[in-house]
């Protein structure tokens, strides 16, 4: 058997030397949540309800288009991308309809990804559960398999659809997830999980609509998974591994009264119906419904609402579907007639609940269904398919495990589900900054404390002041990480997805230039992931398309990295001394060392040099050579706290590693088992923006050290190498220390032109 590129050893990941590697990711990409053919973004509703002819091919981008991306991502310093797709974008057609055609453009991303070093792991993307809810992931025909019509979603508020609404340039910002707390998602994934035990009549095809849907989404997975083992040379050498499902949510499943909001539901905007309220809505009856805003102190109830469906129902009224798609609904299944109607928890003749508590408790032993109970029984059902699936085919896949979000993770530490290619994989969004797109520095929430009642009262979950927050978040990721650990057992943790709005205060930044507070709030993410000690991370976003009026053309976010509309930045002179892109051949070494140029060999370290410490290195550097790819240069926004340094590959274990922004200094602390050998040594991407060559210094514990260039796929990155000895060592490089995210006076084109006028280049 080939050498796998990247073990799992423990807590951390390995790679083939034996190095503990930091995966710094990020996901690709946004235009994954919507056709290419035609081109869907979330606001346009030409021919949205066409959902079998679409075609997803050119998602993420197209085979032309992927080598200007990857080489920006790799200057950038990522190395791993969370690879989004849809099932929609594989099964759109119908049933067991796969689309070879965008599974050909997908191997063929993948080897252009493999081509520029990255570690990929694949991400079967959804959010409450399909486009034609408010989303994306799921193909339409499964609505209409599960008796749904979503042409009615809207009149009902069964799902609140972006193109559907009258003014879509105006949809409510974050809105979009209030669809998890409404009728469709609360049917769908219901059934997804648990419709064996709740909804026993609804019988598809000679079985449970559980199985029916869970059978096709896993067969879609797994159907590319063979389709990329037979391309060959992609598996363990690009793929790494696969994720379960994106944001699964338990549906009505442990709902212990369905006419009150549960008290577990903190997210509250818009109308807000009780899940009675939208069963009756969803079959056409009038309600009075609550509606919120959510303000700087959270969400507040602001007055109510009448919903008037005039008599629409969202259940689908003929078996025209039925016959299209070719399954045979079983005759105890009734079309036009809600399911949960026909499972007796409310009487339609007189519009009265039976059977508020249904879903309390597992109908066969009794036990309280609780979020918990419902990660350890459905959820961990699902992922044990979804394991299994894909091991038949890809048997060294490594597997994400992403429970739902900010719930605990699942109970498997010392059990068989406890398995050694298992990690982690929670989601973290500082939620104050997100749904007010607002960086608020003077106080935020500890909102993960909250949810786990550690405090007798919110207000005691106040945090005051820039430091109490960043402090605030890396205190919740490290909260995250450890339980993890306390209830999946000794596994890697990966922060899937976090990221922040560039959108802040209505766009500001777009017409004046001043990024400062997307800068801070991304520097205090990034500085929380780096103190909480997981093992990598995924940034979200990535988007391609993205734009300063439409962000990430997806429901009104905004939190692409990346913007067209964003400054086209100049090419620096050749005779600019500071630089991200310089030649292979050029290297910076320290004093004493042995160390040559790259590519040349390196003395191995001897107990002579181990305990050098080195605090003004001699600069060896010649002037850069200019990029030609212009394109690489688009977009950038509030690069300086996102392009950032970090530890790729240490000969050892990485005990804690940060970067401080304003000063500019990464400091590194880590222990190795015996020195490093000369052709695997501890590796930092040292990014030349924050370190230009002729302006670094670097203080080590000891051994040697070199600065140079690696050109892997066309795309220079600056990386330092540091051959040590034994035991504790540490690292220290002090770069240049600037203000950022300000604007030039006077200049509307964007906050980094100041820099160009210094001759800086930036990549």
């Amino acid at each position: 058997m080939d050498t796998l590129r990247l073990t799992v050893e423990g807590r951390s990941f390995r790679d083939s030397s034996g190095r503990e590697i930091t995966l710094r990711g990020i996901n690709v990409a946004g235009d994954t949540k919507f056709p290419s053919t035609p081109d869907l973004p979330s606001h346009v509703s030409d021919n949205f309800f066409d959902g079998d002819s679409v075609s997803y091919v050119d998602r993420p981008f197209s085979a032309k288009e992927a080598p200007v991306h990857f080489a920006r991502l790799r200057r950038w310093g990522y190395n791993t991308l969370r690879y989004l797709f849809t099932w929609e974008a594989i099964e759109h057609a119908g049933p067991r309809k796969y689309d070879e055609e965008w599974i050909e453009h997908t191997i063929g991303i993948l080897r252009l990804a493999k081509e520029y070093g990255f570690y990929v792991f694949l991400d079967p993307h959804q959010d409450v559960w399909s486009r034609f809810s408010g989303g994306c992931g799921a193909p339409m025909w499964t609505l209409y398999a599960c008796g749904l019509d979503p042409r009615h979603f809207e009149v009902t508020e069964a799902a609140l659809v972006h193109s559907q609404t009258e003014d879509p340039a105006s949809f409510p910002k974050m809105i979009w997830s209030t669809n998890y707390y409404r009728l469709v998602s609360q049917v769908m994934f219901t059934l997804f999980f648990a419709g064996r035990d709740f909804a026993p009549k609804a019988i598809i095809d000679g079985k449970n609509i559980q199985d029916y849907l869970q059978e096709h989404f896993l067969g879609a997975c797994q159907h590319l998974a063979r389709r990329i083992h037979e391309a060959g040379e992609l598996e363990d050498q690009v793929i790494i591994g696969w994720e379960n499902m994106n944001e699964s949510n338990r549906g009505l499943v442990g709902a212990q009264d369905l006419t009150v909001i549960p008290s577990e539901q903190k997210l509250q905007k818009g109308t807000s119906p009780t899940a009675w309220q939208a069963i009756l809505t969803g079959s056409g009856r009038a309600c009075e419904i609550a509606t919120w805003e959510f303000g700087r102190m959270g969400p507040y109830r602001s007055g109510t609402t009448l919903v008037d469906p005039k008599g629409t129902s969202v259940w689908l009224s003929t078996d025209a579907y039925d016959v299209r798609y070719g399954w045979k609904r079983d005759p105890g299944w009734r079309l036009g007639e809600c399911i949960w109607a026909q499972h007796g928890i409310w009487d339609p003749t007189s519009d009265s609940m039976l059977k508020k508590d249904y879903f309390a408790k597992h109908p066969h032993s009794g036990e309280l269904l609780t979020y918990e109970v419902f990660t350890n029984i459905y959820f961990m059902d699902f992922f044990r398919r979804k394991r299994d699936a894909i091991r038949e085919i890809h048997r060294d896949s490594i597997l994400l495990c992403q429970p739902p979000v900010l719930e605990l993770p699942p109970s498997i530490k010392g059990t068989a589900d406890d398995e050694p290619r298992l990690v982690y994989a929670p989601h973290f969004y500082e939620a104050i900054t997100l749904m007010t797109k607002t960086w608020n520095p003077y106080w935020n929430v500890d909102v993960f404390g909250i949810l786990r009642g550690r405090y007798l009262s919110p207000i005691f979950a106040i945090k005051l002041g820039e430091t109490a927050i960043r402090n605030c978040i890396r205190d919740q990721l490290a909260a995250i990480r450890q339980e993890g650990l306390d209830y999946m057992g000794d596994h890697p943790c990966v922060l899937t997805e976090f990221g922040i709005p560039f959108d802040m205060d209505e766009k500001s930044a777009y017409g004046t230039g001043d990024y400062r507070s997307q800068c801070a709030a991304m520097d205090a993410n990034y500085y929380a992931v780096e103190g909480s000690k997981i093992n990598g991370s995924t940034l979200w976003l990535y988007m391609s398309k993205n734009n300063h009026q439409w962000g990430d053309q997806w429901n009104g976010e905004d939190l692409s990295i990346f913007s067209v509309d964003d400054r086209v930045l100049p090419l620096a002179s050749a005779s600019s001394s500071i630089s991200l892109a310089n030649d292979s051949s050029q290297t910076l070494t320290n004093t004493d060392s042995t160390a040559k140029a790259s590519g040349s060999p390196v003395e191995p370290v001897s107990p002579s040099n181990l305990k050098q410490t080195l605090s003004k290195p001699s600069m060896a550097s010649e002037p850069s050579s200019e990029d030609a790819d212009m394109k690489s240069l688009l977009g950038l926004r509030a690069s300086e706290a996102f392009v950032r340094p970090f530890p790729i590959a240490i000969a050892g274990d990485l005990k804690d590693y940060g970067f401080d922004l304003r000063g500019c200094v990464f400091t590194m602390f880590i222990t190795a088992a015996a020195a490093t050998s000369k052709g695997a040594p501890t590796e930092v991407f040292l990014p030349g923006y924050h370190f230009p060559r002729d302006h670094t210094q670097v203080e080590s514990s000891g051994g040697q050290w070199i600065i140079t260039t690696d050109d892997r796929g066309s795309a220079s990155k600056q990386i330092l190498k540091w051959w040590h000895g034994e035991g504790d060592q540490t690292l220290k490089v002090r770069g240049v220390a600037r203000n950022y995210g300000i604007p030039v006076a006077g200049d509307d084109e964007g906050y980094l032109n100041h820099y160009w006028q210094a001759g800086c280049s930036i990549m």
